[in-house]
């Protein structure tokens, strides 16, 4: 989902505020988006992981609004931030659609009759599901950090869930400045390369 970002002023198109003020535009900038995913594939990385369940128990917690871990084979992902393929009642954030088209439109209504919304988690709103996400980390034996540059949060403070002695695995090809304490291996490739470093350092 590169340069997803790209001639759109992110509060304009991932916020409350600017959903408020032309939800066409917001509409549009996330069928755009949709439309793309409809037409990726999962690459090597997301395969890999999905491959690993063979051997290990793997929860997945993720950033990404995207399905394609699920459509690599994982099958058990955490979405942080919501599902760009899923849209949700304006009147009642629990009332949550799969979509099976792109298209989300003016005049998409759910049962109650209010207008349908990404089911993204936008530019100041909370993020529910950061409470699961932290429990599922306090109970990790291996943590794995891929692709991130820890600065966003609340997701970077997961890293302060995980148990004391818990090995963790970041892999990511930039510099990090990581806590000292911490019991971290820091595997400098993509998330391609470095899940395969990873699954020999595992002996899998």
């Amino acid at each position: 989902m590169g340069g997803m970002w790209e001639q759109y002023d992110v509060m304009e198109v991932a916020s409350p505020e600017g959903w408020a003020k032309h939800p066409e535009v917001v509409l549009e900038f996330y069928n755009q988006r949709r439309k793309q995913l409809f037409e990726t594939k999962p690459n090597k990385g997301h395969l890999e992981l999905a491959g690993m369940e063979k051997d290990l128990n793997i929860k997945i917690i993720t950033q990404n609004v995207d399905d394609l871990h699920e459509r690599a084979g994982s099958t058990n992902v955490l979405h942080l931030h919501g599902e760009l393929k899923k849209a949700r009642s304006t009147a009642d954030p629990n009332l949550v659609y799969e979509l099976d088209h792109w298209e989300l439109k003016i005049g998409d209504k759910c049962e109650l009759g209010s207008q349908l919304r990404p089911h993204v988690v936008w530019f100041g709103e909370p993020v529910p599901a950061i409470a699961d996400a932290e429990k599922i980390v306090r109970t990790a034996d291996i943590f794995v950090v891929i692709g991130t540059s820890l600065n966003v949060y609340p997701a970077a403070g997961l890293l302060w869930s995980v148990p004391a002695g818990v090995p963790v695995y970041l892999i990511d090809p930039g510099d990090m400045n990581i806590d000292k304490s911490l019991n971290v291996t820091h595997i400098k490739k993509k998330a391609s390369e470095g899940i395969v470093e990873l699954k020999s350092l595992l002996n899998l």
